[in-house]
């Protein structure tokens, strides 16, 4: 089949720009007989563009908002208004850029806004996200606790424990032993080998010539001059 005037070896002229490019660089056409229709890419998203606002200038009576030309590798924060670099940007897998609408300064102050308006505050949110419960079931607990710790007994304790594998709330501890659970992974065993070890494994400075000290321990068989 011979080629038209607009066709050479393997490439076409766009009928809008002009050029000659590869044919895969056409929009796909079963119209053709090569398979590709007469606009490159990117002319025939512009024309695309264009008879999209046409159609709702006719139907609806309004003017189709124009995307914002920004340099590349920034984004338009509708927000604040300013183009900033994409790093200024949240992550976000759900758009197709990979990041967030809104910078981050203004991306946080949405979001304390939302979780003020649905929830009273971040503190609720945080309590209803992750346990399950808000702060008028977390101050009946700790009233239930006699307002200490769970258990060292220290006063105004603010973290709430849950089991790591069914997600029930346990009680509330201060920040040491919340800590301290989570470094011995809620595991009774650890804690039990954790007490033996510190029951009899205490090092001690002994005299044994006056001025001279030796680090000594029970286990190691002399016993220090002095244990409870």
């Amino acid at each position: 089949m011979p080629l038209s005037s607009d066709d050479q070896d393997g490439r076409r002229r766009c009928r809008d720009c002009g050029e000659w490019k590869p044919l895969a660089d056409f929009c796909a056409s079963s119209k053709r007989p090569s398979g590709r229709g007469s606009y490159c890419k990117p002319c025939f998203n512009q024309r695309s563009k264009a008879s999209y606002a046409k159609r709702v200038k006719a139907k609806q009576g309004r003017d189709v908002k124009q995307a914002r030309e920004v340099p590349e590798g920034h984004r338009f924060c509708a927000d604040c208004g300013t183009v900033k670099p994409v790093v200024d940007f949240p992550r976000n897998r759900s758009d197709s850029s990979g990041y967030a609408t809104y910078c981050k300064p203004c991306h946080n102050s949405r979001t304390r806004e939302v979780r003020q308006r649905l929830y009273g505050g971040s503190r609720e949110y945080h309590l209803r996200r992750r346990y399950g419960v808000g702060q008028k079931e977390f101050d009946e607990l700790l009233a239930e606790q006699g307002g200490v710790c769970a258990i060292c007994g220290v006063e105004d304790p603010q973290h709430l424990d849950h089991d790591h594998r069914t997600g029930w709330v346990r009680g509330i501890l201060c920040f040491n032993c919340n800590g301290g659970l989570g470094q011995f992974r809620d595991s009774p065993e650890r804690l039990a080998r954790a007490i033996t070890y510190l029951r009899g494994t205490t090092w001690q400075r002994v005299l044994i010539h006056p001025g001279v000290f030796q680090m000594c321990s029970p286990t190691r068989g002399r016993p220090p001059s002095q244990r409870s």
